[in-house]
């Protein structure tokens, strides 16, 4: 951990000196250009003084310090110094005192204005009631995706060629219940959602639907870490009818431990076979993410092999009517999968906060664990999709 922070700090200090050249660099550019265009106003005002004594026509100069004004017209004289301020605003031969010294107070001033402005920046970001220096990155590096993977900062480039959402951060709300909503002028244009498996017990459907949830994607299966067995949910059965009976919308997933095409395959069969009896209105799910605290058996597949595995699961879900979809995390999106071959498949993204942190389009977004259902006795997944199915 205090290797993380000494990283951040060393982090945050290039940010700083990075942003420091920039700025110097800018300022310099500026110096050097308004120094020319001074250069040519003088100029200019040396051709319209010899055309004025050329045309014998008297001098009107203003001292601009002094707020008087010398070689007046007759009935000039009483004007007052509203009249010299008046041409002075409309540029009239203002003589102007800014020499070398002058210009460099000018581009210190505005550098130490930048700088301030970067660090008052980067304090807020840090210490207000949401902040984290990993906020704070995100905030200066729109270009990447950045977080913390074993003990580092991973910078993974967003890349061009995936599909993006145009999502607006503003638009997102919490309801007083810790609903997330998507408002777009004055209308809720979001969808609420659960996930579920044998983890939350009996679940009181009906209930559930009162409560104002839309859908629920329910665990079909998995495929053992270790094994390598495919097996049921044991509350699947009970979940889809109740949910089925109730009018939730339902979707299926299932955690896959493929290390094979022909393995996913399997499970895309094992998943088929179990929906026959069901409405299934909502995606098939392949949920690709890592083993928490175990050593999965796929956890030595390369961003190729998993890629393939993904594509020969949905491609078999697809065929067989339903529509699938990927789930997975920051993690999955940027080292597990090459997503640049996943954009024809809906994408179902887990990241618990209060902000969607994911430039990529996504069809639902699982934003907490730790969500309270009235008919769920546990806590329960919550989300928020774009789409109904």
């Amino acid at each position: 951990m205090q290797n993380k922070r000494i990283r951040t700090l060393h982090i945050i200090i290039i940010l700083l000196i990075i942003v420091t050249i920039i700025s110097l660099t800018f300022a310099g550019a500026m110096g050097a250009l308004y120094v020319k265009e001074v250069g040519e106003v003088s100029r200019l005002r040396g051709e319209k003084e010899q055309l004025i004594v050329d045309q014998a026509l008297p001098v009107l100069s203003v001292d601009v310090e002094n707020g008087t004004i010398g070689n007046l017209e007759p009935g000039m004289e009483d004007q007052d110094m509203e009249s010299a301020e008046g041409i002075a605003a409309a540029g009239e031969d203002v003589q102007l005192n800014l020499d070398d010294a002058g210009i460099a107070q000018l581009m210190q001033s505005k550098e130490a204005e930048v700088e301030q402005s970067i660090k008052d920046r980067m304090k807020e970001l840090v210490t207000k009631e949401d902040g984290s220096p990993l906020k704070m990155l995100r905030s200066f590096f729109p270009e990447n995706l950045i977080y913390s993977f074993e003990d580092a900062y991973v910078f993974a480039p967003v890349l061009e060629n995936v599909n993006k959402h145009s999502l607006l951060d503003e638009n997102f709300e919490k309801t007083e219940d810790g609903l997330m909503q998507y408002v777009e002028n004055g209308i809720v244009t979001s969808h609420t959602g659960i996930d579920v498996s044998k983890y939350q017990g009996n679940i009181d459907w009906t209930a559930v639907k009162e409560e104002g949830i839309e859908y629920a994607f329910i665990r079909l299966g998995i495929r053992g870490y270790e094994s390598g067995k495919i097996v049921l949910d044991e509350y699947y059965d009970e979940n889809m009818k109740g949910a089925n009976s109730a009018g939730v919308k339902a979707g299926v997933y299932f955690f896959t431990q493929a290390v094979t095409v022909e393995e996913a395959k399997e499970e895309a069969e094992f998943v088929i076979q179990n929906l026959t009896n069901y409405d299934v209105a909502c995606p098939v799910v392949f949920d690709v993410e890592r083993i928490s605290g175990g050593k999965g058996r796929a956890d030595q597949m390369t961003k190729e092999e998993r890629t393939a595995v993904t594509i020969a699961f949905c491609e078999a879900i697809k065929a067989a009517g339903y529509t699938p979809m990927i789930y997975g995390n920051v993690v999955c999106f940027t080292q597990l999968l090459d997503m640049t071959q996943l954009n024809d498949y809906e994408k179902w993204y887990a990241f618990y906060d209060d902000y969607m942190y994911m430039p990529y389009e996504v069809s639902c977004w699982q934003y907490t664990e730790k969500g309270r259902v009235d008919g769920i006795p546990n806590n329960v997944d919550l989300n928020i999709s774009f789409k109904i199915w």
